[in-house]
């Protein structure tokens, strides 16, 4: 076997699309059962839970899982002024995508004395969670904190796994993204311990009503198995980049872009769909040398390898946009002839990145847009965090009894088919005559 795979779908299409392309072995329906004892844990006995959970997992002992004051300052203070100018324009680009999601209350007049007014109430408190094993990545607190703060969120807390090089502490800059957020409520906590104290809350840290942000598949897990007891955004699990490119793509942006997903860790996925055989043959070529260059070239090697990779052979792009849409990709990216055409008629994907100057990298960090996105195929009906994700639509009736006397009749006539008479009875308790029938 070679880097990386192939799968040939010249031909004909698999009706089963979805079952066939190229998923890690272990998803997350099979991680519940090792999760939800670490989450009935935390239920049960609070604090103490998390602080041996990341004991055992994470090899540091804490104290507590508070960040203090000091430690966030401190980290701002020690911060790369380079790093810090880039998160500070991280920050701003982010800010202005994200502010101009706001949504405005509106009020729909439906007849003369009746109206319905849909306001936008954000939820009380959200647990944001900020990856830290292989990787640490502070650009996920910016992620994180921006929309929620552009939503009006009242409280909002961040939680990244402890490091045991750092005392038990998230990482620095960690807790320095933080600091230029203005975020003061931090915790040590990773896994699906962490989403479990959002859930139930701890002695150390109030419950939360919404949970969000990307983690691995046990974080991925912990989400799923939570929902209903603490809304979540969407099950952001570890990462994947799908390419779907044709003979104009050029064989070193591509394999280059693989490469950058594979990075974060060794069950991320990359995947190439393409007509293009010369293009499939050029990525395969590049790989091996651009591997070797880089710093973490067993890592992505092996994620290359596994079988969440692979290029995917097509006829031709009407295949490719069928197969693209099938996996629903977490990162799609268009590197085809008029790439804007394409990918305007892409309808799954958290998110979409056009033509050979607008890399998964700078979605990453820099474009603007979110980059924590449903992974594993939940594309198809989930989509990235944003400001929405944070608000609730709350729908205000108010008419006034002529208006109610006026849909009087219809309530009446739809209550009785659906053998609910009460519902009619309570129309007619504000009248004193009877309903027509």
């Amino acid at each position: 076997m070679g880097v990386i795979s192939r799968i040939d779908m010249r031909g004909s299409l698999p009706a089963d699309l979805r079952d066939v392309l190229p998923r890690a072995e272990l998803d997350v329906e099979a991680a519940l059962e090792k999760v939800r004892p670490i989450c009935e844990d935390v239920r049960h006995r609070g604090a103490a839970a998390v602080r041996e959970l990341t004991a055992r997992f994470d090899g540091v002992e804490i104290a507590t899982t508070r960040v203090p004051a000091e430690a966030i300052a401190g980290a701002l203070a020690g911060l790369d002024p380079k790093v810090r100018a880039a998160l500070e324009e991280s920050i701003r680009r982010t800010r202005l995508v994200h502010r101009d999601q706001r949504r405005t209350e509106v009020t729909t007049q439906v007849v003369p004395g009746g109206t319905v007014t849909e306001r936008w109430v954000p939820v009380d408190r959200v647990g944001l969670y900020v990856p830290g094993g292989r990787a640490v990545y502070p650009s996920s607190v910016v992620m994180n904190v921006v929309p929620a703060q552009e939503a009006g969120v009242p409280s909002l807390a961040v939680t990244s796994p402890a490091q045991r090089e750092f005392g038990g502490l998230p990482h620095p800059s960690i807790l320095a993204a933080c600091a230029l957020l203005g975020v003061d409520e931090v915790y040590s906590a990773g896994g699906a311990q962490a989403v479990a104290m959002f859930a139930y809350g701890t002695e150390e840290c109030p419950p939360a009503t919404m949970v969000t942000g990307p983690g691995n598949i046990w974080v991925a897990a912990a989400k799923r198995l939570l929902k209903g007891r603490i809304g979540i955004d969407s099950e952001a699990g570890p990462t994947e980049i799908a390419i779907l490119a044709d003979a104009t793509a050029d064989p070193v942006h591509v394999a280059a872009d693989l490469i950058s997903q594979a990075e974060h860790d060794v069950i991320a996925a990359a995947v190439l769909v393409t007509d293009s055989e010369e293009l499939a043959e050029g990525v395969e070529k590049e790989l091996p040398a651009q591997v070797a260059a880089t710093r973490h070239s067993e890592r992505i090697a092996e994620a290359l390898r596994g079988r969440q990779s692979a290029i995917v052979l097509v006829d031709d792009l009407e295949a490719g946009l069928k197969v693209v849409d099938a996996y629903a990709a977490e990162h799609l990216e268009i590197q085809t002839a008029d790439a804007a055409a394409v990918a305007a008629r892409v309808r799954n994907a958290g998110a979409v990145f056009v033509g050979p100057y607008a890399p998964v990298s700078l979605g990453d960090y820099l474009a603007g847009s979110n980059h924590v996105l449903p992974t594993g195929g939940c594309a198809c009906h989930s989509g990235g965090l944003s400001v929405q994700t944070f608000l609730r639509g709350i729908h205000v009736v108010d008419y006034t009894r002529e208006a109610l006397a006026e849909a009087a009749a219809h309530v009446s006539v739809l209550a009785d088919a659906e053998d609910l008479p009460a519902h009619g009875a309570a129309i007619r308790a504000r009248f004193d005559w009877q309903v027509p029938s």
